[in-house]
């Protein structure tokens, strides 16, 4: 499941014929799409990572392991599509509303409003591509210390990449960004696993 909350919106405005594709404004807006969608990827990547971990921490079997992270992939796809499938709805009726008080509902053009099935399919499809990371990594290796190091490793390397594209696309300080992203994600995984060797070797 995510962690943060992330909304990824996807506009649906046609570029007419007169808009500069390479406009200042049209390269922001590009990069803003490209963050959220970065920062969706990241949730998965982390959420994932860390529920593989936390199971790895009291069960040395690959397929438990396995199965843990894909219903995270599964379950955090559709939480964060249903999230924004709701969130991006909301929005457009309050467009709506809007059009109709200025008395343009009829001369409103609907490709010029936010979808709401584009922007869930945006979400899920982000959250499942930084999800696959560790899935992929610890897919096929059998020896379980080799396992929970590989889906440690992998998740380091993304993160790492997740934060210095962020810190591109942000023109922000990379090294810094991307410290920041990696020492997030090993919190989160380091807690997890921690803990659920803690309940672990507590019985519980």
């Amino acid at each position: 499941m995510a962690i943060n909350d992330t909304k990824i919106t996807i506009p649906c405005t046609e570029p007419s014929p007169d808009t500069d594709l390479d406009s200042d404004s049209s390269i922001s807006q590009r990069a803003q799409w490209l963050r959220a969608a970065i920062l969706g990827a990241n949730d998965g990547l982390v959420s994932t990572a860390s529920l593989m971990m936390g199971v790895g921490a009291v069960k040395s079997d690959s397929k438990a392991m396995l199965l843990s992270g894909f219903a995270g992939l599964i379950a955090g796809a559709c939480s964060m599509a249903i999230g924004e499938f709701v969130s991006v709805s909301s929005q457009l009726d309050a467009e709506l509303a809007q059009l109709k008080r200025d008395q343009r509902a009829e001369e409103a053009d609907r490709a010029g409003l936010p979808s709401p099935i584009q922007a869930a399919v945006a979400s899920a499809l982000a959250f499942a591509t930084g999800a696959m990371v560790p899935l992929l990594a610890a897919g096929f290796i059998a020896n379980y210390k080799i396992r929970v190091v590989a889906v440690a490793v992998a998740a380091t390397m993304a993160l790492l990449f997740f934060g210095c594209l962020g810190a591109a696309l942000g023109r922000a300080p990379v090294v810094r960004a991307a410290a920041r992203v990696v020492a997030g994600g090993w919190a989160a995984m380091g807690l997890t696993f921690g803990l659920m060797k803690l309940f672990g070797t507590a019985g519980l």
